[in-house]
């Protein structure tokens, strides 16, 4: 097992590492739309879900993997209703074949942000 960090995603703010390599796959704890530049969160789901997605992104690449590499995402939102919105921004990340994806309506999400989004990479 071995421990991915870096500073271009945010910092864990728990007991869990950013990301875990494990054989030929890699793990990323879920990643909300923190600016690890500035710790700001955006407003509106548009905006946060780029920004996690970014995360996400650049968590994979401190791997020395890309985003291509995804096989399966798990997204956790706050209202059900921003389905459509997510998947427009999620369609600016992904190409097919599209990974496989969980998609699920949660009560609360750290920081109180509207979505929270974990990937499987093969490397």
């Amino acid at each position: 097992m071995k421990e991915i960090k870096t500073t271009n995603a945010p910092a864990a703010i728990g007991p869990y590492s950013q990301a875990i390599v494990s054989g030929n796959l890699l793990f990323t704890s879920g990643q909300i739309p923190i600016n690890p530049e500035t710790g700001e969160i955006p407003n509106g789901v548009e905006a946060q879900a780029r920004q996690a997605l970014t995360n996400v992104k650049n968590l994979i690449e401190a791997s020395g993997a890309s985003i291509d590499n995804v096989i399966k995402t798990s997204v956790f939102i706050k209202d059900m209703n921003d389905f459509a919105k997510i998947n427009e921004i999620y369609a600016e990340f992904f190409t097919e074949p599209y990974p496989a994806r969980s998609c699920v309506e949660v009560a609360r999400l750290p920081k109180d942000v509207l979505l929270e989004v974990e990937t499987i990479v093969e490397l």
